[in-house]
């Protein structure tokens, strides 16, 4: 394993719910060994970037429901394909080269799991995205 495999895989958190068991798919266990650290380190990044969408998009945000502002984050996520693209980046950038081959063979289907993911937990964290009040 190379230096920078090793040090990427000491910086991820632990996730003690990620059960790895013998009759896991091969796309479920990448889920539960890379994909939750990973989206879990990149936590206060996707929340970063998705502040920074919003106000690329005039802050329409900020005006919307709860329901409706649920569905903008999906839609951000599932129909802009650049963002979706930026989002994934984030992520296969902290793959060892290991992962990056084993997410090479499957890329469509793990690429629906990160980014289903990342739309929940954006969604989980929806109070973090209310306008700042100016005191």
């Amino acid at each position: 394993m190379s230096d920078r495999s090793s040090i990427l895989l000491s910086i991820r958190p632990e996730i003690p719910s990620a059960k790895i068991t013998d009759g896991m798919s091969e796309n479920e266990r990448f889920q539960n060994l890379t994909l939750r650290p990973i989206l879990k380190l990149q936590n206060f990044m996707f929340v970063a970037v998705f502040k920074n969408y919003i106000a690329k998009h005039k802050n329409s945000f900020y005006e919307l429901t709860l329901e409706k502002r649920l569905d903008f984050i999906e839609n951000a996520i599932q129909k802009d394909i650049k963002f979706r693209n930026s989002l994934k980046g984030i992520v296969i950038g902290q793959f060892t080269l290991e992962e990056y081959e084993i997410y090479i063979k499957n890329s469509s289907s793990l690429n629906k799991r990160m980014m289903s993911m990342v739309v929940n937990r954006l969604k989980d964290q929806i109070q973090l995205f209310e306008q700042d009040v100016l005191v």
